[in-house]
């Protein structure tokens, strides 16, 4: 979590704003004391119809191909 002064939200908002809005939790200070928070605004969350419609959407996955690969990644004895 960073801090910005009272002045440089002021002076720099929108910067601010900005890293808010890319998950960034910002304390803002006065006189050296903790006065605000900003942080992103939780998502609703999505109905069951939009994840089976995205779910759907996805390529298929053999599953020897992905063994394969962690086989080549990971030692294969573990």
């Amino acid at each position: 979590m960073s801090e910005v002064t009272v002045r440089e939200l002021r002076n720099h908002g929108g910067e601010v704003i900005d890293r808010v809005a890319g998950g960034e939790t910002v304390t803002v200070t006065r006189a050296g004391k903790r006065v605000a928070e900003l942080r992103p605004l939780t998502r609703p969350p999505l109905k069951a119809t939009a994840l089976l419609a995205g779910w759907r959407r996805l390529p298929p996955v053999d599953p020897r191909e992905v063994r394969a690969d962690i086989d080549a990644v990971i030692d294969p004895s573990l």
